[in-house]
């Protein structure tokens, strides 16, 4: 299964509002894939959250994908897990999580990603492809040359990350990249419907 076009990032510390209500909002605009990213919390509050969270994505037909846990995401029956370079390696994930889930991976470089794409994971995550705030520790951005040769190499569906917004996101949907996954430009946009509909034109006019 490959992801969404636009694939969001529900981060708690970047918005107020509800699951529900924003749940609701993206699956009305059209997103499918919705990840949930907890850094701080106690496992026991992201547990509460993860559950809310998958129970309103179930209604709302979205993919839930629960971000680094993989123990939370079996918990709640998510539809995935989405893992970094320093969570569970990719394949003792896919041993507890079992084929009928999905299992995506972060990678910062072409050596990481081609490790990836001879893994189990079903995506592979390339980035930060532009500067960011989101995320603390950042590893450095992925050069454009870089970023091509990860596309030609990569033959399974990519996911960029990393500082994007509606305004810069039309040169990867023009690299092939299949999906780029967004924060802050729609968790804090005046009007994230709106937002969202740039960037599924964007994918869409590729």
């Amino acid at each position: 299964m490959s992801p969404s076009p636009l694939y969001i990032i529900l981060d708690t510390q970047f918005t107020p509002a509800s699951f529900e209500l924003l749940l609701e909002l993206f699956a009305k605009a059209g997103v499918r894939w919705v990840q949930l990213r907890e850094k701080k919390a106690p496992s026991k509050t992201f547990f509460e959250a993860a559950k809310s969270f998958v129970e309103h994505c179930h209604h709302w037909g979205l993919v839930s994908i629960i971000n680094d846990r993989v123990d939370i995401a079996m918990l709640v029956d998510a539809d995935g897990v989405h893992l970094g370079q320093d969570d569970l390696p990719v394949e003792e994930a896919r041993k507890l999580l079992g084929s009928g889930k999905i299992v995506g991976f972060s990678t910062h470089n072409l050596k990481q990603a081609l490790e990836a794409q001879r893994s189990a994971a079903d995506y592979v995550a390339i980035g930060p492809v532009y500067p960011t705030t989101s995320k603390q520790n950042l590893d450095p951005i992925v050069p454009w040359e870089d970023l091509k040769a990860v596309r030609r190499e990569v033959k399974k569906p990519l996911v960029a990350i990393g500082g994007i917004t509606a305004e810069n996101a039309r040169p990867l949907f023009e690299l092939g990249i299949d999906s780029v996954a967004v924060i802050q430009d729609v968790l804090l946009a005046v009007n994230p419907g709106h937002r969202i509909k740039q960037y599924l034109d964007l994918a869409a006019s590729r």
